[in-house]
C-alpha cells in the first residue's frame, strides 16, 4: 500500500515535466531586413533565429507596431516544424521607442518644466519672506521707546531685504516667461513631428510543434498602416533645344512605432487598399418616379491614380466649368468628415489649410459632389455639365487628348482649350530592370515595384525622408502658348513622347528653367495619350497685350434687333534673344440660341475652327520683333434681351 502513494508522485512529477516540455515559451527578439513600401501601407520582412526543442512552443516576437493588419501575418523558415496558432496582440505596458531627435525634444522639455518649478518654488519662499516682514514691522510696545538709531537700523534692513526680495520674484518671473517660450517651441515642434504618447507595443505570439530540437531561422511578413511614399520630380530644362533632365523620386514617411534601421527598401506603387473586387453588372429597370423623390442614378466609380499625401498642408486651385472655362464663384470646398472649408472666389480661386481630413469635397449648386484625395499643393478642378446635370469632374492634367484646360504652376494662370499639335515619336530606350541610379525595376501586371540599391534608415516620426529612384534625360518638343482672352502670360510648355517607359505616377514637379526656379506644376500620366504636355512656367520675355478697338465698339439697332461690333488687336513682342515660335489662341463666341446670330466674322491670318469658334495662330517671331493680329464680329438679337457678351 505504501508504494502506491510513492508511484502517484512520480506519475505527476513526469506530468509536470511533460507538460513543461510542451508548454515552452520565451520571446524572441527580431530584426527588420526588408521593407515593401506601398503607395498607402508597407510590407514588414523580419527574421529571427529561434531554437526550438522538441515539442510545442510559444514563441512571442516582441516591440513591434501596433499597427499589424492579422490578417496579413505570413511565417517561412518553419523547415519540420509546424505552426499550430498566429495571434497578434497589444502591449499595453511596454511604450513604443521614440526616435532619438524625439527623445532628445522630450527631455528637453522635461527640464524647462522642472527648471520653471524651481523658479516657481522660489518665488513661494520669497513671498512668504515679504510676508513674514509684513507682518513684524511694529516696534518695540507702549511701555518701550525706540532709539533712532535702532529705527534707522531697521529701516534700513527692511528696505534693502524688501527691494533684493522683489528683485529677485521680478527675475524669476523672467526666467520662467524664457523657459516658457522655449517650452512652446520645443512643442510646436513636437506637434510637427506629430508626436504624442505611445503606450502599447504589438506582438505575434506562435505556437509551434517540433517533433526534434531545431535551430529555424523564421521570416515573418506582415503589412502596417501609417505608412507610404508618393513621387515628386524636379524637370530641369536649359534650353528649349536641349532635352529635359527629369528627376524621379520619392517621399518616404511612416509612424509605425517602429523604426527601420538599415533595411532593404523595396517602393511599389501598388495600394493594397485599393478594392480589388470585379463589379458585377445587373439589368436595369425603369419605371415611373416622383418628380419630388430624392432619387439620384448611381454613378460609376471613377478611377484617379491620385494618392492621399499626408504633408500637403495647404492647397490652393482654381474651379471652371467645362462649358465655358469661366471660373465658378461660390464653389464649397471642405476637408471630408469635417466642418473645415472654404468657398471659392468670385475667381474661382481657393486656399484651404488641411487639417485632419484625407480628401476634399467639392459642392456646387446643380452639380454633382465631387471627392478627391488631397495629393497636392495645387488641386485645380473643373466642373463638367451634361445633359442630366453637371455629372463629372475632371482634374487639370497635361495630357494631349484634351486639352481643354491647362493651368501654369500658378493657380490663377489659366490658359483653356488648347489645341492638339502633331508630335513626332523621338523614342528614347532604356534598360528595363535598372535605373540610371542603380535601383532594380521589378515590372508586375499592374505594378511596378523599385528595388533601391543601397540601405536605409528611416524613424518613425511621420517626417519624409527623400529617395532617388531614377534620373532621365528626354527628348521634348518645346512650344510657347498664349490665349490672352483668358491670360495675357507667355506659357513654355514641353511635349514628351513615349512617357510610358519611364514609369511615372500623376504628382507634383518642381520645374527649373535656365537654372531658376519657375515654380510648381502637375504631371498626371494617367491621360489616355501618346504624349505628355507639362507646363515649366510663364516667359516674361514674350509680351501678348490683346486690345479692344474703339472705333469698332459700337451698337446699333436695325428694325427690332440690336447689333454689337466687337473687334480685338492683338500685339505680340519677343524680347528674348533667340527665335521663337508661339501658338497663340483666341476665339470667336458661338450662338446656343436661333435668336442670336454671329455675323461679320473677319479672322484675318487664323486658323479658324468654325465648330467651335477657335482661333489659332502659329507664329515665328524673331529676335525683337513685334507682330499685331485683329479679328472681328458682330452680335445680332432682340431688343430687350440681355446676352452674356
Amino acid at each position: 500500500m505504501k508504494l502506491l502513494p510513492k508511484l502517484l508522485k512520480w506519475q505527476l512529477l513526469c506530468l509536470f515535466v511533460l507538460c513543461t516540455k510542451v508548454n515552452y515559451a520565451f520571446q524572441q527578439p527580431s530584426k527588420i531586413k526588408t521593407v515593401t513600401v506601398y503607395l498607402d501601407g508597407a510590407e514588414i520582412q523580419r527574421e529571427a533565429t529561434v531554437k526550438l526543442n522538441s515539442g510545442k512552443s510559444i514563441i512571442t516576437l516582441h516591440n513591434l507596431s501596433p499597427y499589424i493588419e492579422e490578417s496579413s501575418i505570413q511565417v517561412s523558415g518553419l523547415e519540420n516544424a509546424s505552426i499550430l496558432s498566429i495571434n497578434f496582440g497589444i502591449n499595453y505596458l511596454t511604450k513604443q521607442k521614440q526616435s532619438d531627435s524625439i527623445v532628445s525634444l522630450q527631455n528637453e522639455l522635461k527640464r524647462l518644466n522642472e527648471n520653471i518649478q524651481y523658479q516657481n518654488n522660489l518665488i513661494s519662499g520669497y513671498n512668504e519672506e515679504l510676508s513674514l516682514i509684513q507682518n513684524n514691522k511694529k516696534l518695540g510696545n507702549a511701555n518701550e521707546v525706540v532709539s533712532l538709531e535702532k529705527l534707522k537700523t531697521f529701516a534700513t534692513y527692511y528696505r534693502t531685504r524688501i527691494t533684493e526680495l522683489k528683485t529677485d520674484i521680478n527675475t524669476s518671473n523672467s526666467k520662467i516667461d524664457d523657459f516658457k517660450q522655449s517650452q512652446t517651441k520645443i512643442q510646436q515642434q513636437l506637434a510637427e513631428f506629430n508626436v504624442e504618447e505611445k503606450t502599447q507595443t504589438g506582438e505575434i505570439k506562435l505556437k509551434l510543434n517540433s517533433e526534434v530540437t531545431a535551430a529555424l531561422n523564421l521570416k515573418i511578413k506582415y503589412n502596417i498602416k501609417n505608412a507610404g511614399w508618393f513621387p515628386i520630380y524636379d524637370l530641369k530644362a536649359e534650353k528649349i533645344n536641349q532635352p529635359i533632365n527629369l528627376e524621379y523620386k520619392a517621399h518616404v514617411y511612416q509612424s509605425s512605432g517602429c523604426d527601420w534601421e538599415n533595411v532593404n527598401l523595396v517602393l511599389s506603387t501598388s495600394d493594397p487598399n485599393t478594392n480589388n473586387e470585379r463589379p458585377n453588372v445587373n439589368p436595369k429597370y425603369l419605371n415611373f418616379i416622383s418628380p419630388y423623390s430624392n432619387y439620384n442614378s448611381k454613378r460609376a466609380t471613377k478611377s484617379y491614380n491620385y494618392k492621399y499625401n499626408p504633408l500637403v498642408k495647404t492647397v490652393t486651385g482654381i474651379v471652371t466649368s467645362a462649358s465655358d472655362g469661366l471660373p465658378l464663384p461660390g464653389v464649397s470646398v471642405i476637408e471630408k468628415g469635417t466642418s473645415h472649408g472654404v468657398q471659392t472666389d468670385f475667381d474661382g480661386k481657393y486656399t484651404l489649410k488641411t487639417t485632419s481630413g484625407n480628401s476634399l469635397v467639392y459642392s456646387y449648386v446643380g452639380m454633382i459632389s465631387e471627392e478627391l484625395p488631397i495629393h497636392s499643393s495645387i488641386m485645380n478642378v473643373t466642373l463638367t455639365e451634361d445633359s442630366s446635370q453637371l455629372d463629372e469632374v475632371i482634374i487639370v492634367g497635361y495630357g494631349t487628348a484634351k486639352k481643354e484646360n491647362f493651368t501654369s504652376a500658378q493657380y490663377g494662370n489659366k490658359v483653356q482649350q488648347m489645341m492638339d499639335e502633331e508630335f513626332d515619336d523621338d523614342p528614347y530606350i532604356k534598360p528595363v530592370n535598372y535605373t540610371a541610379t542603380g535601383n532594380i525595376i521589378e515590372e508586375g501586371i499592374t505594378n511596378t515595384n523599385f528595388k533601391i540599391d543601397k540601405k536605409h534608415s528611416i524613424p518613425s516620426d511621420g517626417d519624409i525622408t527623400v529617395i532617388e529612384i531614377d534620373k532621365y534625360s528626354v527628348p521634348a518638343t518645346y512650344n510657347y502658348f498664349a490665349a490672352p482672352i483668358l491670360n495675357e502670360n507667355v506659357f513654355l510648355t514641353a511635349k514628351i513622347g513615349n512617357w510610358e517607359q519611364y514609369n511615372l505616377l500623376p504628382a507634383e514637379a518642381n520645374v527649373y528653367f535656365e537654372g531658376s526656379y519657375s515654380g510648381k506644376t502637375n504631371i498626371n500620366p494617367s491621360a489616355t495619350t501618346d504624349s505628355l504636355t507639362v507646363s515649366l512656367g510663364v516667359d516674361p520675355n514674350i509680351v501678348v497685350k490683346r486690345t479692344q478697338l474703339n472705333d469698332y465698339k459700337k451698337t446699333t439697332f436695325i428694325g427690332n434687333n440690336k447689333v454689337v461690333q466687337k473687334a480685338y488687336e492683338i500685339e505680340i513682342k519677343n524680347n528674348k534673344n533667340s527665335n521663337v515660335q508661339l501658338t497663340l489662341l483666341d476665339r470667336i463666341p458661338k450662338s446656343q440660341n436661333k435668336s442670336i446670330k454671329i455675323d461679320d466674322v473677319e479672322t484675318g491670318t487664323a486658323n479658324y475652327n468654325d465648330d467651335k469658334g477657335i482661333l489659332k495662330w502659329i507664329l515665328n517671331l524673331q529676335t525683337g520683333e513685334t507682330k499685331t493680329l485683329k479679328h472681328a464680329y458682330s452680335v445680332r438679337f432682340p431688343k430687350g434681351k440681355h446676352v452674356n457678351l
